[in-house]
């Protein structure tokens, strides 16, 4: 039974965890029960985007503060370079057990439910089991996923054949598909989760994923299974129970910049989430207001700037754990003053970091070290099994929630796609592939080491402007995250454009750096542009020396937020472009995609 309608927001990138979360609202839950309630269930309707074996950065606003929870997976003790280079590789594979790190994901979203909210696990999991034991429809881009598969998991991943084709039987579009593995595990887990108190039955669950049955099988499935990989060969994993056992995720900081009134939040540098801020730095002393945000000249400067930022991106960025990152230098004006003076009239086609003092050294070996790899050219804009003929992408996604308390979360699960790894047989899901981010070169500052943190795409936002506004954001799409934030913050903030429009207005990126998915390739001065930008733009741009690949309107960037005004007045919204995305905003639940009206 619905309760009576409650003031709250929520998007995400699907409908069934929207509504997920947006009924633990009604009851009565806060921001934090509805935001693991709809994550959860992202894993079970989008297992081709995130999964249980995945990781979680999130910003929290309670209080009058941002914090960011820390659900990302460090690298396993036998995941050393030299263990790497004897299997013989030069990159860690996109796929398979060695490219898998501690999964956090489960963890981050145990902690954000036991420290910030007020419901019982067994009512926050209830929606996820139901689906996975019962059934959804899945997504035509999954099922697609899995046909382009089926041979592949036969052949190589029976585990995964036998959740992804039961008995040799694909999954049809517009037909229920049932997890029964995962429904299995996640009801072993609630059984499990006893305690005198709720804090306690949610600690019992963590324990049941990093040590009980979960880690024990996952350990045993690493060390027993060789999988083929993106490098054309069979590997066993390194992450072991032990590994498992001693993850815990946390609560930091967050990295934050004042822009024009107001303050955006972070990750630190761990994730690539001050890529975004650099990016504003370069441009906070630019009448961006005055530009068309259609316009050659907008987009010029913005892939411009972005370029810097992400020259930057490779030379600094690391877990601030095991190497200094120097975000106060990276952030400053001077600094900024002197890269934005790089911005010409033409593009630039060379890798250009700056270089802080102190950190030559650092720049230079970086450089040596990209230079000796000769990374292939190519705009590959998504995570991908790149050995396949025909390569399936996973991606990532997003969710927003506010509650009646003012409480936000900005969340951007990722990883365990069902294309990630082997399913752990038993478990029904799969382990990550996120230590393809590493370098297998002690010169690099994201080198591959033992209990160190992979340096993410994944790229939640918060910001909160002195007159009261808040709003929560993000998007899937690996590198390009905060290329896609970009856009849609300047154009709200400069233009006047309101969340849905923002949200639905052209986009494009750059693929001028490394990706940080294998095979590592990046296309100097490469740009790619939905084709409903305006064709003088297109036009203008190519003029100036950008290499444009032209993509179909509608299919880059797929931003979801929700906001609160000063006043109290909330909206939200989930773009067109993710058309099984929703955006509620309670007691006005009849716009699916696009922006919920305001409501007090």
């Amino acid at each position: 039974m619905q309760s009576d309608p409650v003031n709250g927001a929520i998007a995400s990138t699907h409908y069934l965890a929207t509504e997920a979360g947006a009924q633990i609202l009604r009851d009565g839950g806060n921001a934090f029960d509805a935001a693991v309630a709809a994550g959860l269930v992202l894993q079970v309707v989008e297992p081709h985007l995130n999964g249980p074996g995945g990781d979680l950065p999130a910003i929290l606003w309670k209080d009058g503060k941002a914090t960011v929870l820390c659900a990302q997976g460090a690298a396993p003790a036998g995941a050393t370079i030299a263990h790497y280079r004897v299997q013989g590789l030069e990159l860690i594979p996109g796929d398979g057990l060695l490219a898998t790190v501690i999964p956090g994901a489960f963890d981050g979203w145990m902690l954000m439910l036991r420290d910030h909210g007020t419901m019982e696990l067994a009512e926050i999991m209830a929606p996820a089991i139901d689906l996975a034991a019962n059934g959804h429809v899945m997504l035509d881009r999954a099922v697609d996923t899995i046909a382009g598969l089926a041979d592949f998991f036969r052949e190589h991943w029976p585990s995964s054949a036998a959740v992804w084709a039961p008995n040799g039987k694909l999954p049809e579009k517009g037909a229920l598909f049932t997890n029964p593995d995962l429904a299995a595990t996640w009801q072993r887990v609630v059984a499990e989760a006893q305690g005198p108190t709720r804090e306690a039955r949610i600690d019992a669950a963590r324990d049941c994923f990093y040590r009980g049955f979960i880690a024990e099988r996952i350990g045993a499935f690493c060390a027993e299974t060789k999988a083929m990989d993106a490098s054309g060969t069979l590997h066993a994993g390194v992450l072991t129970a032990t590994d498992m056992a001693g993850y815990a995720a946390h609560f930091e900081a967050p990295q934050t910049f004042d822009y024009h009134g107001w303050t955006i939040a972070k990750t630190g540098p761990w994730g690539q989430g001050p890529v975004l801020l650099q990016t504003l730095a370069l441009l906070a002393g630019d009448n961006l207001a005055a530009l068309d945000p259609l316009g050659p000249e907008f987009a010029h400067l913005v892939i411009e700037a972005q370029k810097l930022a992400l020259a930057d991106r490779e030379i600094y960025y690391t877990d601030p754990d095991h190497a200094p990152v120097p975000m106060d230098g990276l952030l400053s004006t001077a600094y900024n003053s002197t890269r934005r003076a790089l911005i010409g009239e033409k593009a630039d086609h060379d890798l250009r970091p700056g270089v802080l003092d102190g950190f030559a050294p650092q720049v230079a070996q970086v450089q040596a070290m990209l230079d000796r790899l000769s990374l292939p050219e190519g705009a590959v804009y998504e995570p991908t099994m790149a050995h396949l003929a025909t390569a399936p992408r996973g991606d990532t996604v997003h969710l927003d929630v506010i509650d009646r308390h003012g409480n936000m979360v900005s969340a951007t699960p990722s990883g365990g796609w069902l294309q990630s790894s082997p399913i752990v047989a038993g478990l029904g899901f799969c382990l990550n592939s996120r230590a393809q981010m590493y370098w297998l070169d002690e010169a690099a500052v994201g080198a591959l080491a033992p209990g160190k943190r992979p340096r993410t795409t994944l790229s939640p936002s918060l910001a909160w402007h002195r007159d009261g506004r808040r709003i929560s954001f993000g998007t899937p799409g690996g590198d390009q995250q905060d290329q896609w934030q970009l856009l849609f913050w300047l154009r709200h903030v400069h233009h006047g454009m309101d969340l849905q429009q923002a949200a639905d207005a052209p986009m494009f990126h750059t693929t001028h750096m490394p990706a940080s998915f294998y095979p590592r390739s990046r296309q100097p001065g490469g740009v790619v542009a939905e084709d409903n930008l305006p064709e003088a733009t297109l036009r203008a741009l190519e003029a100036a020396g950008h290499i444009v690949t032209r993509v179909p309107a509608g299919s880059v960037g797929r931003i979801t937020t929700a906001a609160r005004g000063a006043d109290g007045r909330l909206s939200a919204a989930a773009t067109m472009r993710t058309p099984h995305g929703r955006a509620i905003v309670l007691g006005d639940e009849t716009t699916a995609s696009p922006n919920a009206r305001p409501r007090r």
